[in-house]
């Protein structure tokens, strides 16, 4: 794709989903137990940046946006951002759409750093404090595979899938040990932390999560235009100037860190890093300087729609995680049989 027709389709592809976005966002603080008209959710949301000034705001409602439902979308955009641009990235590094960052064995380091934390009491000590041991967990997670899959000073894609299927499977063991051990309390919090959350969000955890996914985000799409290389096969790619292996270690380092961010705030939340980067590329093509940000925005999008569904029943709200398994799931299925009925192999 051409670069005036990369910037073309940026121009009418990002403006557009950025609008959705803020619709989705400001739909999401305004519902809930109590419901707070749209626009005056919007004129809440705009007093308290100080974009505006309006003494005549209900104190109640802005304590409830603000304090409470805002921290929770800004989490949930920042995350399902970081989620599906590292599940573009994936995809194209494997060149495999059924590629996504659990393949790295991210979810499991955090799952066995969170129960850690867990157990030993530490968790109780900080909101801050299982967030940052589930980070280290799957940031050890990935050094292993890493290593495991490096022969010559090169990675094999196959074996690094391996690697993380092998590695994932050995973290989960040593994680149920734990459990076995463990009281009926921490077993509970636990699984609720793996079922992927976004409830009890607070500005803490707007402030851990989002520079350092912003920032890591920005470096990742300095490299769209290698992940293009890449594209060509590995021989193409070097002949035109791409040092493939130190890109690969590098947007497979910057991945695991956007990820393992993300998961250690509100636990490994499954599929948004696999469906919707795959409808983001249908819709703006395969270009990572579009697909990575169309990815992010989509994904964001994605997880707080997902969000406002988890919270519509009367009878108590349901994990954000349980509904993208629910949509992600059947959707992973088609393209499965999709792609068997194609001849493809994955």
């Amino acid at each position: 794709m051409g670069t005036f027709t990369v910037y073309k389709k940026m121009g009418v592809i990002l403006p557009a989903m950025f609008v959705l976005l803020l619709f989705t966002i400001i739909l999401a603080v305004a519902l809930g137990a109590v419901y707070v008209p749209l626009g005056r959710s919007f004129r809440i949301i705009l007093d308290n940046i100080g974009l505006i000034s309006d003494p005549t705001l209900p104190e109640d409602q802005i304590s409830i946006i603000y304090r409470v439902r805002l921290p929770r979308v800004i989490v949930a955009c920042i995350a399902g951002a970081a989620l599906s641009a590292c599940g573009a990235v994936m995809q194209g590094l494997f060149r495999n759409p059924m590629a996504d960052p659990g393949v790295l064995g991210v979810s499991s380091g955090a799952g066995l750093g969170a129960i850690i934390a867990i157990t030993t009491g530490i968790a109780a000590r900080s909101i801050y404090t299982m967030p940052v041991f589930a980070a280290i967990g799957a940031l050890c997670a990935v050094t292993v595979i890493y290593l495991l899959s490096l022969r010559r000073g090169r990675i094999a894609p196959l074996t690094l899938i391996l690697s993380g299927i092998a590695v994932s499977t050995f973290i989960g063991a040593v994680t149920q040990f734990i459990l076995i051990k463990s009281n009926t309390y921490e077993v509970r919090r636990f699984v609720s932390w793996t079922m992927g959350g976004l409830s009890g969000m607070m500005w803490e955890q707007v402030r851990l999560i989002t520079f350092p996914v912003l920032a890591l985000l920005a470096v990742m799409m300095m490299f769209s235009r290698d992940l293009n290389l890449l594209q060509l096969g590995e021989e193409e790619a070097q002949s035109l100037g791409l040092e493939s292996s130190r890109t690969r270690k590098i947007l497979l380092l910057i991945s695991s860190l956007i990820t393992a961010t993300a998961i250690s705030v509100c636990g490994p939340i499954s599929f948004v890093g696999l469906i919707v980067p795959h409808i983001m590329r249908l819709i703006a093509g395969p270009d990572h300087r579009l697909l990575i940000p169309a990815s992010a925005i989509g994904g964001a999008i994605f997880l707080t729609g997902c969000d406002i569904l988890g919270r519509l029943p009367a009878n108590g709200e349901i994990h954000v995680g349980i509904i993208t398994a629910i949509l992600g799931a059947p959707y992973f299925l088609y393209l499965l049989i999709r792609s068997r009925k194609g001849g493809v192999a994955f």
